[in-house]
């Protein structure tokens, strides 16, 4: 589904398209970090600290180049208050809280269907079942001295 290009650099937008802007936001907004971080900034502004212990499992850099390519494209506003020691804040901007709708809908409805759904991942790992298996063929040959 085209849309046309507001920006004047090509003649309109197609996410299907290997060149179109569009699929560096789509990326970035199907990033599970990003993701969950906008999530977790729908209910207001939250300090680094918070918004770690709210994302389990993500370390301190990658928490740090999430919130810093959100803020890049104007999903993410990054407020530092003068105090010993800084005090940072993260809130979602306009276009952050219209990003959030769509990702709120998705992480819904994975928490809803996860039991229906066969052979997910877990976080630790692939289960057996997901490991790819070496295609059916002839033996490999061994060389023989």
């Amino acid at each position: 589904m085209a849309t046309n290009c507001l920006t004047g650099q090509h003649a309109h937008h197609d996410v299907y398209a290997a060149q179109c802007p569009c699929r560096a936001m789509l990326d970035l907004l199907a990033n599970k970090w990003s993701a969950l971080a906008i999530g977790a900034l729908e209910e207001g502004p939250l300090r680094f600290g918070a918004l770690q212990r709210l994302l389990q499992g993500v370390s301190p850099k990658v928490l740090t180049q999430t919130l810093r390519r959100l803020e890049d494209v104007g999903l993410v506003d990054r407020t530092v208050y003068p105090a010993v020691p800084l005090h940072v804040e993260y809130a979602l901007t306009g276009l952050g809280l219209s990003a959030a709708v769509p990702l709120r809908l998705l992480r819904t409805w994975v928490e809803e269907n996860i039991d229906d759904l066969a052979s997910v991942p877990s976080s630790q790992g692939t289960e057996p079942s997901m490991v790819r298996q070496p295609p059916v063929g002839p033996a490999p040959r061994t060389l023989s001295r």
